[in-house]
């Protein structure tokens, strides 16, 4: 007999339908649920251990969304042709989710949980990104796991002027926001994506929008988690020991000295650090040493909740932050260009004690991504890699590539970028940034960075973007709140808020925000959108004083790229059997040649690093290409000899008939008596025929006619 599982249904405003479906596949989860929109389905299953590390303090969460090839009927890449390690597309899904899921378990929750999410079927007009919160959050919600969900996430697109929820691939091409949104039916928790220099006021709008779909899509896991007995009782769990009368004891003792550095205005982080530790360790100092052992890890737990008091405290209470600064005060800002003369174009930008080092490649067509997902492929021409390196905290660590952390903020400043990215770009552009010192928002450093080695590079980008992380400290009813400006890496730690914001002079082109409390209100965002434009504004001033607008030219030795139409008919000619004639032309020009068909015509990009092999490779390819033409006088090359004539290339691939009369006014016997295969040869074109195409050449058309034979 067929499972038809339990099942609920969303109607979208659009018409469509989602479908959730419990108690059919992956029975042995503690969550599994199918999520079917269309012709896409994804599979999310949750599975989380039953008792916790001893003394383990933290949720140990994964969170993994893979996209299966044969969801779309397609072979994967590579010579394994099996699904691998996560792509950067799957892990910046992954992220996404995790980031919205992880706030909504209790805090004394630290059992290892697993979620893994997998697109089983593949609608390549449906962006599946939008469906995966959905599955993960239904899937736990189904569960016995404690949960304080559920929560959704849903894309929100401005098309044409009207907000539009989840909508299709194919209309996101005339849309100028894209966002990512979740939270529950109360509240919003994470907030990403990418605009076209929008208004505050827009940005609020769309996540307004947004959460009304959100609170129905919660609504329908409530339903179906109701119908399933498993998730009426969640588990009993005990994953924290405390020890009361200690926590008393450190509270009571310590938070005015904990408070007093907190308020004691201390900008160097190491020092800072420093001056908060000694009162913990001078604490543990007075336990007796037979207990102190023991006591240690309790004394981490709560001098650090002291601490996060103390220091939220003083900034709700005194409006003092705590390197001493004003709440929308930017920390002090320099910059500097061309500082590796061998790149095509370099940056520092340094705010306070976080640090980037970028810098811009330019390269050819050769030099694009190639994207092979389920749904998305193609290419990508503008690359932002973000490296956070382990000296840039003082600390050291193995280097083991790219984790998570730097693919999501080099994704969030490669956003912010790309809108003022200029439309008729030739080249492949890699910035990379290097983060030497990190304090807090390295990846709005990394968007400043990259807009002034853009800038260096000589690319011609629209408007230079700066960017701004800002904070949010406030008490449990929202009566008090602090907004704070270009937040320390503490701040960001200990608030409540993390919110990146990027743009131009003119609106809004990327944001990132992750909220960590619930019920914050939209006027608490507005607010913090205002001051974070107060902010960035400042902080692209700044920058601008360094370099305000793109250099008129490359770096000298920058490659040049020169772009060249041709008929499509002639693309074959300008390759030549097996490329002989493109890979002999690169050879000898010392260049780098791409053809590509487009529509009707093939467009040709000639790289190279000096301006003579580029005029050598564009003459030649404009000589393959030219059209023989009746009265032109063409420096040809004698290719054959025959007894009636000779056959002169006047252009690559073209030739024509010299005839022996045609060579001089004179009698001639012999051809070979006047030309020799190679010799260079001025002839002038006389006649085309008409149904064979052949060519007719003259001589002697060039020279004057002696006086006797006029």
């Amino acid at each position: 007999m067929l499972d038809l599982g339990i099942r609920t249904s969303i109607k979208q405003i659009d018409g469509s339908e989602i479908i959730i479906e419990t108690g059919k596949l992956a029975k042995q989860a503690d969550g599994s649920v199918v999520v079917k929109k269309g012709n896409t389905m994804l599979l999310a299953t949750v599975v989380s251990k039953t008792d916790a590390v001893i003394g383990q303090d933290f949720l140990p969460l994964s969170v993994d969304y893979q996209e299966r090839y044969a969801a779309s009927g397609r072979f994967p890449g590579g010579f394994i042709k099996r699904e691998s390690r996560l792509s950067e597309h799957e892990i910046l899904i992954s992220r996404l989710v995790d980031r919205a899921l992880r706030p909504m378990f209790p805090e004394d929750y630290h059992a290892e949980t697993q979620v893994l999410i997998f697109l089983i079927s593949a609608d390549t007009d449906e962006m599946p990104d939008s469906l995966a919160c959905l599955a993960a959050s239904a899937a736990i919600a189904v569960s016995d796991i404690p949960f304080n969900g559920p929560i959704s996430e849903v894309r929100v697109a401005r098309i044409n002027g009207e907000f539009v929820i989840n909508p299709k691939i194919s209309e996101m091409v005339n849309s100028d926001l894209d966002l990512i949104i979740a939270g529950s039916e109360q509240n919003i928790v994470m907030v990403e994506g990418e605009m076209k220099e929008v208004s505050e006021e827009d940005m609020l709008k769309a996540i307004k929008i947004a959460h009304e779909a959100i609170k129905i899509q919660c609504k329908a896991q409530e339903e179906l988690a109701s119908k399933v007995e498993a998730s009426k009782i969640k588990r009993t769990y005990c994953h924290e020991v405390h020890d009361l009368e200690l926590k008393e004891k450190i509270f009571s003792e310590l938070y005015k000295a904990t408070y007093d550095v907190a308020k004691s205005g201390i900008a160097n982080k190491k020092i800072r650090k420093e001056s908060f530790d000694a009162i913990k360790q001078n604490f543990l100092e007075s336990i007796p040493e037979e207990d102190r052992e023991a006591k240690k890890g309790f004394v981490n737990t709560y001098f650090h909740d002291l601490e996060k008091k103390a220091v939220r405290d003083c900034i709700l209470e005194e409006n003092i932050r705590l390197d001493g600064r004003k709440l929308d005060q930017i920390r002090p800002i320099w910059s500097e260009i061309d500082y590796l003369p061998a790149s095509h174009g370099s940056a520092i930008f340094t705010r306070g004690e976080t640090q980037s080092l970028t810098t811009c490649t330019l390269g050819s067509k050769l030099d694009e991504q190639t994207i092979d997902g389920v749904v998305i492929d193609g290419s990508n021409k503008f690359l932002l890699h973000y490296n956070f390196l382990p000296f840039s905290t003082g600390e050291a660590k193995f280097m083991r590539g790219a984790g998570r952390r730097e693919i999501g903020h080099g994704n969030l400043a490669l956003r912010a970028l790309k809108p003022v990215m200029p439309e008729d770009n030739p080249y492949t552009i890699r910035l990379v940034s290097d983060i030497l010192e990190s304090n807090g928002s390295s990846s709005m450093a990394t968007v400043c960075a990259g807009t002034l080695a853009l800038m260096d590079a000589g690319v011609k980008i629209k408007k230079p973007v700066s960017g701004i992380a800002m904070g949010l400290i406030t008490n449990d009813d929202n009566s008090k709140f602090a907004i704070l400006s270009d937040i320390l890496g503490d701040e960001d730690h200990l608030g409540d808020m993390d919110f990146k914001v990027t743009g131009t002079k003119d609106g809004i082109t990327a944001c990132q925000m992750d909220i960590k409390v619930k019920g914050l209100t939209f006027e608490i965002l507005l607010k913090a959108l205002n001051q974070a434009k107060e902010g960035r504004l400042h902080i692209l001033n700044e920058i601008t004083k360094t370099i305000s607008e793109p250099r008129s030219d490359y770096k000298p030795h920058a490659p040049r790229i020169v772009q060249i139409i041709i008929p499509k008919e002639f693309i074959g000619a300008v390759i030549g059997p097996g490329g002989k004639i493109i890979q002999e032309m690169q050879r000898q020009t010392n260049t780098t040649i791409v053809i590509e068909e487009k529509g009707n015509v093939g467009v040709i990009d000639i790289v190279s690093n000096c301006q003579e092999d580029s005029d050598n490779a564009q003459k030649r390819i404009k000589d393959i290409v030219a059209v023989p033409e009746i009265g032109t006088v063409y420096e040809g090359t004698v290719k054959n000899i025959m007894d009636f004539g000779a056959f002169i290339e006047i252009l690559p691939g073209k030739d024509g008939l010299l005839h022996i009369s045609e060579i001089d006014w004179k009698r001639i016997e012999k051809v070979t008596d006047v030309l020799k295969t190679g010799d260079k040869v001025s002839v002038k074109l006389i006649e085309i025929d008409s149904k064979t195409g052949k060519l007719k050449l003259s001589r002697r058309a060039l020279i004057e006619r002696p006086t006797e034979q006029k």
